[in-house]
């Protein structure tokens, strides 16, 4: 028996097989859970493509978060294939790296701020809500930041963007709480993923985790953050909401 027996999950913002968001429908799944994915515009094609590449082939919903259309159709489109949900994984985040990444804090402009935090934290408000109708009680909603609460060489406004969406967190387990619905998220070290490419100097992240995260961090390796989701999507924490777990190696708790 896994963790998730029964469960039934939506994992938002698959793309690659190298994303947070695949690590956590291919564990998901071998614990059991029923798990439905999505994605939108040009990577709906891939995400279509290495869905195939998990265990259990699941449906592919097309789903823009910023899309008020895409947002009040999804109760529908999961009716299609569940009757309820028991997990929601927001693994969505966009910055422009040419104008907001790589050392542009100061000059960052408000369009491209605003884009990325409407769809790397407002999102998570957004996603949260349109599944409502289909949240179960005991329900548990996880998503993804990297640790907003300090400043980062390179990350600039999509730092801005984590800390916001860490305090999302923590208003939408205010609000969801009596609905018995638990909002948690974690934080992962740096890794070699699509979304990590894009940010120009982000290799200097990696290198800090070399030296000060007293377990080791392997960049390559998705697996350690995708059971935590996993862990925070089954029975296991049925008191903890508003949290942010730390899988990083223990860097975070590490002086300079």
């Amino acid at each position: 028996m896994g963790i998730l027996d029964g469960k039934r999950i939506l994992v938002a913002g698959v793309t690659m097989d190298s994303s947070i968001g695949f690590a956590v429908a291919r564990v998901a799944q071998e614990q059991g859970a029923t798990v439905i994915i999505s994605n939108f515009g040009r990577a709906l094609g891939i995400t279509k493509r290495i869905a195939k590449r998990l265990p259990v082939e699941p449906p592919v919903l097309e789903l823009d978060v910023t899309d008020p259309e895409h947002l009040d159709r999804l109760p529908g489109l999961l009716r299609d294939h569940v009757d309820g949900l028991d997990g929601v994984v927001h693994s969505i985040a966009y910055g422009n790296p040419e104008t907001l990444l790589g050392g542009k804090f100061l000059d960052g402009p408000w369009e491209d701020v605003a884009q990325a935090l409407q769809v790397s934290a407002y999102s998570l408000k957004s996603l949260t809500v349109a599944c409502q109708p289909m949240l179960t009680d005991g329900a548990s909603v996880v998503g993804m930041t990297f640790d907003g609460s300090i400043a980062w060489p390179a990350y600039d406004w999509m730092g801005v963007a984590k800390a916001a969406l860490e305090s999302c967190a923590r208003y939408l387990a205010r609000d969801l709480g009596p609905s018995g619905v638990r909002v948690n998220l974690v934080s992962a070290g740096p890794l070699k993923t699509l979304a990590a490419k894009a940010i120009p100097g982000f290799e200097d992240l990696e290198s800090m985790w070399s030296t000060r995260a007293p377990l080791g961090w392997d960049e390559t390796d998705q697996i350690p953050t995708a059971k935590a989701v996993c862990a925070l999507l089954s029975d296991l924490f049925p008191a903890t909401t508003g949290e942010i777990v730390h899988v990083d190696g223990g860097f975070h708790a590490m002086g300079a």
